[in-house]
């Protein structure tokens, strides 16, 4: 919200010397965020000049240029005219105009613009001559701000400009604007007058609601005004979406009549641009008292307006001229007895009854609708205005009276317009309900000591009407604040208004507690395993389209059945929730590699979302209401199972090459002893099997599973048509693993282990197998004969050639053998090693070679 400052000065006092600094600091002091302080962006030397020579110019391009001298008095320094080239042609010799004089700053869209002298057209430019749009004061860009014509009316400021005036205040280019961040519970501030209300309370400031002066000025309602009906079949929490509407009613209006410029130099400062004076009379009363208004053509509404619901089937052209489909949420505005729709109530009014250049008779409607409608609507349609901007974070029901009289105060003094003295004004708003408090309650819940006098005081400045029964109080709240219905939001008042700076900051001890869960500890050790090993911890956003999981080479319709689909995704191409992480994974991979990584290793820890059938829709309930026993327990039914995975990639070396050799691809061991290190961290020893499933090749495929046969997940490298669909480095390989299959089977708490101290004994053997035996399964062999006193086992050459015979091969394994309580003889090392070998011949048909 941008308070231009001197508006803010009618509803407050505020010092004379505060600028827009004070202001701010004295509004941050009660909770309100700057956001910015904006002037009118010129500066240097701007002053009046009076043109004292203008000679056309034809140029060989075909453009005419004025070569100009103007008097600036003595701002240039010598009191010599100023030779300026001038491209407009809307003034002439002996006009008061604006000029900037060289090392003066203009700004523009693209930043500040210093001006200089220079030579153009054959002549040195000592300056220019400005138009409103240079100035940032209008959008007339066309020809030059003649001071003339613009003080035509204002004998006082045309007898006040002499050359060499400085004309940034005279045209308000010194005026400083507010800017702040208003918060959803506090509506009330997207106005002037709230932010001057809170300007009263930081600083003890007399504060004037102009809202009393114009609802005592209000006619009161009148059998006679246009008829209004208000009808809602469905309201939200048993509040009707419309509980006051009151129209007002200006005949003779002339609305090609000029927005006055003080108006519309308030509407700029607070960042709306001037186009019409019914419209801009009608935005002027909404920054100013935070009642929005709209303004209808009379002649073009029929018989009664009725405020109801949308019907299925509907359709209403907006004033942007979309059509749109109404939605039975939807609270329009009606005519003809509520049969035509005109307009979507609190967010934008209907085309055809736009206040328009042959419009002579207008209907201003102030109403009150209910938020969450308002706020439903608007992003419904996805048409925020700055309306239901206000609507939907609740506007005082007070105020529309007092704001449809301003408005119409306004069209008859500057529009030539004659008030009707018939006023519609039906509904009768709910009071806020009272909340009743403790006095002491401040003083538990903040930790300062308020004494009763101060919650009280406190309580009644921001607008509360509070009555006592001893230590008890009833706080009814104002109508501008719909937000104070609890006792903690009233303590959050006497907080903020005594000062949160009086709030002592203590640091709180910590309670005892079990630490982190048993799978935040999994994580932890899977994520500082895999970073050590030289991977980069990402997050990609878990949507997808349908059309990945055909890049991926998985089953579509299969994949889609088991798919959460989005009711309202962030985007039409991504409206689907991942079901596995390898599917958004490589967007991450896709991006380093595009921004020149060629190297890159990138794991994931994420949440996937499968179905386990058909997608079950959940049942809703309005905010405010906490739901049943029986509607959280259908909420929770119907949501998805939702398993943690962990997914890596892996593209281009693994080892990089260098003065130390020639370096290494990334390639399926690598992701496979990723998958066995993760496993060794967590203490659960995983078997790897040759598979084939998508995406990956399927000759370079692993399943990882647990020793029981649990799956865990598969490794391998992804397949040629995979990597072309989705644009990836030749050779990637990578993964996926259910982290929660793995959390159950993980023991990750620490154990001490006695180091031994007597000597290492070693013995290698080579055992000759069939081609498709893995490997994993000889080690399990050989371990699983070795007897305990293995402490490791090493594969360190694999052969296939005729000493073996085709289809066979001969994996070479190192074994080192240790006891704990004595040096093992050359004897027991060879028993040992015939017992792994006896083993393996069992299970695998392993033959020892010779």
């Amino acid at each position: 919200m941008r308070v231009p400052v001197d508006w803010l000065r009618e509803y407050v006092e505020v010092p004379a010397d505060a600028t827009g600094v004070d202001i701010a600091a004295s509004l941050v002091a009660v909770g309100l965020e700057e956001e910015g302080l904006h002037t009118g962006g010129v500066t240097g030397p701007l002053v009046v000049g009076r043109v004292l020579t203008l000679e056309p110019e034809k140029q060989r391009n075909g453009k005419t240029i004025s070569w100009c001298t103007v008097d600036v008095g003595d701002a240039n320094g010598t009191g010599e005219p100023q030779g300026i080239v001038c491209g407009a042609h809307n003034f002439a010799a002996g006009d008061l105009v604006v000029v900037i004089l060289p090392g003066g700053v203009l700004p523009t869209p693209h930043g500040p613009l210093t001006v200089s002298a220079r030579k153009t057209y054959g002549h040195v430019s000592a300056g220019m001559i400005c138009s409103e749009h240079e100035l940032g004061i209008g959008d007339d860009h066309t020809g030059i701000l003649v001071l003339d014509r613009r003080f035509a009316r204002d004998a006082e400021t045309l007898a006040r400009l002499v050359p060499g005036t400085d004309a940034i205040p005279l045209l308000g280019l010194d005026r400083e604007t507010v800017e702040v961040n208003v918060t959803p519970d506090r509506g009330y501030c997207f106005s002037v007058r709230g932010i001057a209300r809170e300007y009263s309370h930081a600083t003890g400031a007399r504060f004037t609601d102009p809202a009393l002066a114009l609802a005592a000025a209000a006619p009161e309602a009148t059998a006679g005004g246009f008829p209004v009906q208000l009808r809602d079949e469905a309201p939200i929490r048993g509040r009707a979406g419309c509980d006051r509407y009151v129209a007002r009613v200006v005949r003779g209006l002339d609305v090609g009549a000029p927005t006055p410029r003080w108006m519309a130099l308030r509407l700029t400062e607070a960042g709306m641009r001037p186009i019409s004076l019914a419209v801009d009379v009608t935005n002027y009363v909404m920054l100013g008292l935070g009642q929005p208004l709209h303004a209808f053509d009379l002649a073009t509404l029929q018989g009664p307006l009725v405020v109801r619901r949308a019907r299925r089937g509907e359709r209403l052209t907006t004033l942007d001229d979309v059509e749109r489909a109404l939605d039975p949420g939807d609270l329009l505005i009606t005519d003809t007895g509520g049969d035509r729709p005109v307009a979507i109530a609190g967010v934008m009014g209907g085309a055809e009854t736009e206040v328009g250049a042959g419009t002579r008779d207008v209907l201003i409607e102030a109403a009150h609708f209910e938020p969450v409608t308002i706020a439903r609507s608007a992003r419904r349609h996805k048409l925020p205005s700055e309306a239901s901007r206000r609507f939907e974070r609740g506007v005082d029901p007070a105020l529309a009276a007092a704001a449809a009289q301003l408005a119409v105060a306004l069209l008859v003094e500057h529009g030539g317009g004659v008030a009707d003295p018939e006023v519609t004004d039906v509904g009768t708003p709910a009071a806020p309900a009272p909340v009743r408090m403790h006095v002491g309650f401040p003083s538990r819940i903040v930790g300062v000591e308020y004494t009763d006098t101060e919650v009280v005081t406190t309580l009644e400045a921001i607008g509360c009407t509070v009555t006592r029964d001893g230590d008890l109080l009833t706080v009814s709240p104002p109508t501008w604040r719909p937000d104070l219905t609890t006792g903690e939001d009233l303590v959050e008042e006497v907080a903020r208004i005594h000062g949160y700076e009086h709030i002592p900051s203590v640091l709180p001890t910590p309670p005892g507690g079990a630490g982190l869960t048993h799978a935040q500890r999994v994580r932890r050790v899977v994520a500082d395993v895999l970073a050590g090993q030289g991977l980069s911890e990402v997050w990609s956003a878990p949507f997808v389209g349908a059309d990945r999981y055909a890049a991926l080479g998985l089953d579509v319709d299969a994949e889609l059945a088991r798919t959460v689909r989005l009711a309202n995704p962030l985007s039409d191409e991504h409206p689907l929730l991942r079901t596995r992480l390898l599917a958004t994974l490589v967007d991450a991979l896709r991006r380093n590699v595009a921004r020149g990584v060629r190297d890159v290793g990138l794991f994931e820890l994420g949440l996937v979302v499968a179905l386990d059938g058909p997608q079950r829709s959940a049942p809703t309930e309005d905010v405010g209401v906490h739901p049943s026993e029986v509607t959280l327990a259908a909420i929770r039914d119907a949501v998805p199972p939702q398993p943690r995975h962990l997914a890596l990639l892996l593209a281009g070396d693994r080892e990089r090459p260098g003065w130390w050799g020639e370096g290494r691809r990334a390639d399926v061991a690598d992701v496979v002893e990723l998958a066995r290190t993760v496993g060794e961290a967590l203490g659960v020893p995983l078997e790897v099997a040759a598979d084939a499933v998508a995406p990956f090749h399927p000759g370079r495929c692993a399943r990882v599973t647990l020793a029981d046969g649990t799956v865990v997940g598969h490794v391998g490298e992804l397949h040629p048509k995979v990597l072309a669909a989705l644009g990836l480095p030749e050779r990637t390989v990578g993964g996926e693993l259910d982290l929660d299959v793995l959390t159950v089977a993980a023991d990750v708490t620490v154990q001490a282990r006695t180091l031994h101290t007597f000597p290492l004994a070693q013995s290698d053997v080579a055992l000759v197998v069939d081609e498709h035996v893995p490997a994993d399964a000889v080690q399990r062999s050989l371990r699983a004969g070795a007897g305990d006193d293995l402490e490791s086992l090493t594969l360190f050459d694999v052969y296939r050639g005729d000493q073996v015979g085709e289809g066979r091969k001969s994996l070479a394994y190192r074994l080192t053998f240790r006891a704990p309580d004595r040096t093992l003889t050359t004897e027991e090392v060879s028993t040992l090693r015939d017992a792994a070998v006896e083993a393996a011949a069992i299970a695998i048909g392993a033959v020892q070679r010779a």
